[in-house]
């Protein structure tokens, strides 16, 4: 086979099969020669004659190509010619050819399991992916990383059945999480309202204040509620005698802007109604021929067009201008029957009245309607050849088309005589002025989108098309599905979906840029029930409105949206999180069994997953010690290990039979083994063995230790935490936290939650124990022995301090929560310095624990700052000690991320990234929109709160005035400020400011960052007691002042003066 012909993979679509290459370990020989000696597969591994490019071609034969990477390096070792021979131009052929086809270059990343070795380490990784895929730019930190992904169990090396498993789930999970994205279900089954037997409803149509309106053929009109709540109705029509025959409507459309609804009848008129009354106001008659279907477009100030298909195939356009007064002036004309009324002749000659007549279809119009973002009409028929016609208002005015046609009519003069004899006829469009589609049976309903620049047809033969509108030759796409005449179409934009509803009354909706269908309402679940005669689609309410026998409303079902001010992390409430410090990722999990990894760096997105347990909320989580495993456990009583940077599950660990709900899991290391261990409602520590060695996919725990058989909880556990080498916590419900020796499985101690001595409500109250956590600089160190190592959570916001290295006792307590909450989480520093505490509110406090709880402590330790997180409780809390900032989660949906000192860096999953070694990139001093609109947030007071009155709250200012005042009589050492200040004082005052002297953006945040620090209410500063006098220009003349009259001030005696001149 010649080196230019492509190879055809035998494998299935959309799979890559492995040519039978070269392996990428063969050497490249020194450049100099410019022929090569290929060996054959019995010659392998021969050394070629010196001078000569040596390769290791393995299993190539003389029927198959080389690699393009292999002939990509023969071409760069050759010397420079000036010439180029005919086998170069065959090696540059071949190239280009091998370029087209992008499986060859991804299959030869194969080619080290060819090459006899079945593994590689990250080297000979990254070197392969350089030379086969041609990456030489890419930065090895990123193919390390790439690398440790794949490499979840941290060999150190990878096989290519790990790489393909790798990049499959990968790409597998990023579809399904983009279709999870795109969910969505209708309510079922449909409400529904009964209708009185009679004619059918002819349209459902929506008002801009919400009012549905319906309209049957006997004119009886109902306006609903968007809940199709009954409003009121009404039959517009006027009787007539019984041996006239009645009249019937064919369309109505409302005129929004002047209050009015617009109605076509079968006597070939459009009557005008009030919108709020429904009292007829006027109509135009004599129309050409029935309007069947109506519409109206506010087209500019005081102006309309009226837009009407008839029978014909015709569609006549009325445009109006000064609406307003037209119409006060067709009110003003004889009635008819009731209404006053104008003949479509009289109506033409006014000025303000244009009417246009287009022969456009063959059959009856089905459709019609005016786009005003293109500025075109849209009008449809069942007739194939011109089923769908987008055209102009009014004839162009393009002067080489009007001159192109006057010269084919002086052409044929009995065709100029022909169409200057028709008078009154419509006239068709010229081909310059229309676009035409051509569609098999024609097109019942359709919907265009300028913004996607979409039209979407649909008719009897069951198939949604759709077009590029200015492309009429062949539809982009073809969407199939329904099985009955496609009835009503509708697109909506904002949330990228077309809804479609066929006669059989099912209902479908479509994804736009996918091109499949969501989700489908068949009649049977929805009650629906009858023959179709209208449709509508409310994006307000995000609901179907159906009329057939009855009225239904068919609503979806979605998941809430979250305020367009307010950033949250998930859809679901957040109930773990953590940081991974391998890949410097956070990975948060939801109620929704939804995983999500965020990029710590940035806050952005990187990867998702869905359905990790199920339909079972995930509610606890850890990383292995290596970081790059994660085991999550469920609801469902289930723990399982994932690749979570590709959402492969690679183990699960379950108990037989019935298993309660996993509250809480860690990792640990006993003896170089590692183990996961979990507990829950089950009352018992579960403990894996986490051994790569395992084959089994499905794994059981090992046998529970004796004393937990024995001794162990009685109530649900709730948190564990360990302290390495040997000591393990737990904690219940009902405050008992035990201390465990992980070697022997012994209890090494055990206490319960104490209650406060001023708590008055002791009995029935929740004394559950949520968070543990080990002090390990304290535990590990003998000179610790008799100070606190464990600190568990309490009642009412407490935290005790225990020592469990002496059997166990209670050294302090204190309340950590200004409000007395439950504590949820707890987190320390590194060094143990600091402590970290979360409550119920959303609440952080951080307290200083250097040197507390040494011995027995009764004060409570030094509180260093507090501030609010988050609306709802906290569900995670951590600590990343090398970047010195803290991790939150909270069932508000948020997942966010604080600087040591309380400074928002941001919420994962907001609009603009943030850089973490950057803080003027922080949101600092910006806080949460929903902390600050929380009532919790606000400021306490007494009025406010109720506990006072106002008038009490004046009378204690009045007597804080008088004491301030009398205590300013009082003799002290610095009763004024001094009235002058040298400068070299201001210089001293400046140089204290805490701003600093950088430029731009930083020099903004270097004053904002200060705005939280609490107020320094030490004195005045210096330049605060500098006084400051008005200078005006006073005439050099003074005017003695009116002293006649006696007891009043000289300025009010002039003031007097003047007033008695002005009466005068």
């Amino acid at each position: 086979m010649p080196l230019w012909k492509k190879i055809r993979p035998s494998s299935a679509a959309g799979k890559l099969e492995a040519q039978n290459v070269s392996s990428v370990f063969a050497e490249v020989g020194s450049a100099g020669e410019r022929g090569t000696k290929m060996s054959g597969p019995e010659q392998r591994g021969e050394r070629s004659d010196p001078g000569v490019a040596r390769v290791y071609l393995g299993a190539v034969s003389e029927d198959r190509p080389p690699p393009k990477w292999l002939e990509r390096e023969l071409l760069r070792q050759e010397n420079r010619r000036h010439s180029v021979t005919m086998g170069d131009q065959v090696k540059l052929r071949s190239r280009l050819l091998y370029s087209d086809d992008p499986t060859h270059s991804l299959s030869k990343l194969k080619e080290f399991e060819m090459g006899g070795q079945r593994s590689l380490d990250v080297l000979n990784f990254g070197l392969i992916v350089k030379k086969c895929l041609g990456l030489h730019n890419i930065n090895n930190g990123q193919i390390q990383e790439l690398f440790m992904k794949i490499d979840y169990s941290g060999q150190g090396r990878i096989e290519w059945d790990e790489f393909c498993t790798y990049m499959q789930l990968e790409y597998t999970e990023k579809e399904e999480s983009v279709l999870r994205g795109k969910q969505v279900a209708f309510s079922l089954p449909a409400t529904v309202r009964a209708l009185s037997h009679g004619e059918p409803i002819l349209r459902v149509h929506s008002t801009p204040d919400g009012t549905i309106i319906t309209v049957r053929e006997d004119g009886a009109v109902y306006y609903w509620s968007p809940e199709l709540n009954l409003k009121r109705s009404k039959s517009v029509f006027h009787e007539r005698p019984v041996s006239r025959k009645p009249k019937w409507a064919t369309d109505f459309i409302t005129m929004p802007q002047y209050n009015k609804l617009i109605m076509g009848t079968g006597d070939r008129e459009i009557q005008l109604y009030e919108l709020s009354s429904l009292e007829p106001y006027c109509q135009i008659s004599s129309l050409e021929t029935v309007p069947l279907r109506l519409d109206y477009c506010y087209t500019g100030p005081d102006e309309c067009s009226i837009l009407y298909g008839d029978s014909q195939g015709c569609v006549n356009i009325i445009l109006i201008t000064s609406v307003g007064e037209t119409l006060r002036m067709w009110k003003k004309l004889p009635k008819i029957e009731n209404v006053p009324n104008i003949g479509i002749d009289n109506a033409v000659l006014s000025q303000n009245v244009t009417y246009i007549r287009w022969k456009v279809h063959q059959d009856w119009v089905t459709k019609v309607k005016y786009f005003p973002d293109i500025c075109a009409i849209v009008s449809t028929s069942n007739h194939e050849a011109s089923s769908l016609v987008i055209g102009c208002v009014l004839p162009s005015t393009n002067i080489e088309q009007q001159m192109r046609e006057i010269r084919e009519v002086c052409q044929d003069g009995k065709a100029k005589r022909a169409l200057s004899n028709n008078n009154g006829s419509p006239q068709p469009r010229a081909p310059c002025d229309q676009t035409v589609f051509n569609v098999y049976k024609g097109v019942m309903t359709f919907d265009l989108s300028k913004q996607h620049n979409l039209l979407v047809t649909g008719g009897m033969d069951r198939v949604l098309r759709l077009w590029n509108p200015y492309v009429p030759g062949k539809p982009t796409g073809v969407l199939k599905g329904h099985s009955a005449p496609i009835f009503y179409l509708f697109i909506s934009s904002e949330e990228n979906r077309i809804f479609s509803v066929s006669m059989d009354n099912t209902a479908k909706i479509w994804d736009i840029h996918d091109q499949i269908c969501l989700i489908t309402a068949h009649p049977k679940a929805s009650l629906i029930r009858g023959d179709m005669s209208a449709c509508l689609y409310s994006p307000s309410i995000k609901a179907l409105y159906i009329a057939a026998d009855s009225l239904a409303l068919l609503s979806l079902r979605t998941s809430p949206q979250p305020q367009g001010h307010l950033i949250v992390s998930h859809m679901e409430p957040v109930l773990c999180c953590g940081y991974s410090h391998e890949f410097r990722q956070v990975v948060s999990c939801t109620e929704g069994s939804v995983v999500k990894v965020w990029d710590f760096d940035t806050g952005s997105h990187v990867f998702e997953f869905g359905g990790a347990h199920g339909q079972s909320a995930i509610t606890c989580m850890t990383f292995d010690p290596k970081g790059r495993r994660l085991v999550t456990g469920g609801r469902d009583g289930i723990l399982k290990i994932w690749n979570f940077n590709n959402g492969q599950c690679l183990k699960i660990l379950k108990k037989d039979g019935e298993s309660n709900e996993v509250c809480d899991c860690t990792y640990l290391t006993v003896h170089r083994n590692t183990y996961v261990m979990s507990v829950g409602w089950d009352r018992r520590i579960d403990v894996y063995s986490d051994s790569p060695d395992e084959p089994h996919h499905i794994q059981k725990p090992q046998p529970s230790w004796q004393d937990d058989l024995r001794r162990g909880h009685i109530e649900d556990i709730l948190c564990v935490a360990q302290c390495p080498p040997s000591l393990l916590a737990t904690s219940s419900y009902d405050g008992e936290v035990i201390v465990w020796n992980l070697v022997s499985g012994h209890i090494q101690c055990r206490f319960a939650s104490h209650l406060q001595p001023d708590c008055c409500h002791a009995q029935g109250m929740d004394t559950c124990v949520p968070s543990i956590i080990f002090l390990r600089s304290r535990a590990l160190h003998a000179k610790f022995s008799s100070a606190a190592c464990l600190l568990s959570s309490g009642p009412t916001g407490c935290i005790h301090f225990w020592n469990v290295l002496n059997g166990g006792k209670l050294l302090a307590n204190f309340d950590a929560s200004r409000f007395q909450q439950l504590i949820t989480k707890l987190a320390v520093t590194k060094e143990d310095t600091s402590l970290y505490v979360a409550d119920q509110l959303g609440y952080v406090y951080v307290y200083d624990i250097k040197t507390y709880a040494l011995g027995s402590e009764r004060t409570p330790p030094r509180a260093e700052n507090y501030w609010r997180a988050h609306t709802g409780s906290i569900t995670g809390l951590q600590i990343v000690d090398d970047d010195q900032v803290l991790l939150t989660s909270s069932i508000d949906c948020t997942v966010r991320l604080w600087s040591a000192d309380g400074e928002f860096i941001g919420t994962f999953g907001q609009r603009d990234n943030w850089s973490i070694h950057t803080p003027s990139s922080w949101k600092h001093p910006a806080v949460p929109y929903e902390i600050l609109i929380d009532p919790l947030s606000m400021p306490a007071h007494r009025i406010l709160e109720g506990e006072t009155r106002v008038s009490d709250v004046n009378n204690a200012d009045n007597s804080e005035a008088t004491s301030t005042e009398q205590k300013s009589n009082s003799p002290s050492k610095l009763r004024h400020p001094p009235l002058s200040f040298s400068d070299t004082d201001i210089m001293e005052e400046m140089k204290t400011s805490c701003y600093t002297e950088e430029h731009g953006k930083r020099l903004r945040h270097e004053i904002f960052k200060h705005t939280n620090k609490p107020p320094n209410h030490g004195g005045p500063k210096a330049y605060h007691t500098l006084k400051y006098f008005d200078i005006v220009d006073t005439p050099a003349t003074c005017e003695r002042p009116d002293l006649s009259l006696a007891d009043i001030d000289p300025f009010m005696s002039s003031f007097v003066e003047q007033e008695l001149a002005e009466f005068q």
